[in-house]
């Protein structure tokens, strides 16, 4: 039986979140939405997510967790467009390619969920993977966000223009999410 913790990101994680990005092939990064043209360098991630970690709370521009199974660190779930006190955006990535579709990333974010709620004092927390990615909209119906609309966005600032999904989650929800 695997062990899945989570925790925030420490200094010991730049480099596996950096290598993640940098490391991944273009295809994949595509499917995710992301545009390869304003895919940030290895220094630029590891300057951004170190700065990330010292901000308090209120002033965080990003919020990460770092996802591990029995001790090791196999992927993060972080949140930006973060309005302190009041929502912020999440994101799933799942870093072991033979971790992916059994689960645990709903397992994860379950886990990361009251803790951004928690430490960012939201009323409400979003996601809009993009729509041709199934794997993160079938996480959220499966976890108990509610489905908003599709609509077309250039979601973040690595992306390019794409249909998303918009998936919300409000406070109130949090207690009556599914165990399972």
């Amino acid at each position: 039986m695997m062990n899945l913790t989570v925790r925030e990101i420490e200094n010991r994680d730049i480099d596996k979140i950096a290598d993640y990005w940098m490391n991944a092939s273009p295809d994949f990064l595509e499917g995710m939405g992301v545009d390869l043209q304003k895919m940030p360098s290895r220094q630029q991630w590891q300057e951004m997510l170190g700065a990330q970690i010292q901000e308090p709370y209120e002033s965080k521009k990003s919020y990460c967790m770092i996802w591990e199974i029995d001790g090791e660190a196999v992927g993060h779930c972080n949140v930006n467009k973060i309005v302190f006190g009041t929502s912020a955006y999440m994101h799933l990535h799942l870093w072991v390619g033979g971790h992916r579709q059994k689960g645990i990333g709903t397992q994860f974010v379950k886990m990361c969920i009251p803790w951004f709620f928690k430490n960012l004092e939201l009323k409400e927390l979003f996601c809009e993977p993009y729509k041709l990615n199934a794997a993160p909209n079938k996480t959220l119906q499966n976890i108990g966000f509610q489905f908003v609309r599709n609509y077309v966005t250039v979601p973040g600032w690595i992306n390019f223009e794409q249909e998303v999904s918009l998936w919300s989650l409000p406070k109130e929800k949090l207690n009556s999410l599914p165990s399972r």
